[in-house]
């Protein structure tokens, strides 16, 4: 099937079981192991609202087997095409007492490798090393992002919260926005979230008293212009 149309219209698309249980509980074991023996790490945030691994798929390699199967491939490759690479993955995990939310916002920077003075590339910022920057929305329009659902998502533990279509009027403040044609994207255990990157979205805190952790995988096909290049560029095989 292709989730194209849905994506294009709406800005978004919910498949279910696009991993199975066995596949997921191996995902879960290899990220615990790692986290429980490498608290260090600059890559790992950690508070009691929130635990996220920025870097995910530099920081767990072993994850790429599982977390690209047949399924997601098939899926990727039908809805957008070949050519796909990875430029930014993280790891969040929201406990299952979190107050944490996110107020609604499109995602309008990406990671690269430095800090060049390039037109239409603006509103520099480092973190750890790692630049980020707003590029042409042209760039961002052609960007989707993949998020995959380690527990079943629901809106009483902090599922993403959309504005239907937003990601079609470009770039605009937040306070334009009209709060109407919202869903909660609810998603399985196992199943994925594709949105595109300037799609509104939100998430409220957790009132149920149950775990979210998710894998956010953004991918892209643009090569960057005058020797600027994605930090964590992968491509797939």
């Amino acid at each position: 099937m292709n989730y194209g149309t849905e994506i294009n219209s709406e800005g978004f698309t919910i498949i279910n079981a696009v991993y199975t249980e066995n596949e997921i509980e191996k995902l879960i074991s290899l990220i615990e192991n790692k986290t429980e023996t490498d608290n260090e790490n600059p890559t790992f945030r950690k508070s009691q609202d929130l635990f996220a691994i920025r870097q995910f798929h530099k920081e767990f390699p072993e994850t790429l087997d599982f977390i690209f199967n047949e399924n997601l491939k098939s899926i990727i490759e039908n809805t957008f095409g070949k050519g796909y690479f990875i430029t930014k993955s993280i790891y969040f995990d929201k406990p299952q007492k979190s107050n944490w939310f996110v107020a609604y916002h499109q995602d309008l920077t990406i990671s690269v490798d430095k800090k060049l003075e390039i037109e239409n590339f603006d509103n520099w910022t480092v973190k750890q090393n790692q630049f980020a920057v707003q590029p042409p929305k042209e760039i961002l329009e052609d960007n989707f992002t993949v998020r995959i659902h380690i527990d079943k998502t629901t809106k009483e533990n902090g599922a993403l919260k959309v504005i239907n279509n937003s990601h079609s009027k470009g770039i605009f403040r937040v306070e334009n926005l009209k709060l109407e044609n919202e869903t909660i994207c609810e998603v399985e255990k196992g199943g994925i979230m594709i949105m595109k990157p300037l799609l509104f979205h939100a998430s409220n805190k957790t009132t149920n008293n149950e775990r979210r952790r998710v894998i956010h995988i953004e991918f892209s096909k643009t090569e960057l212009p005058q020797g600027l290049e994605w930090s964590e560029k992968t491509i797939l095989n």
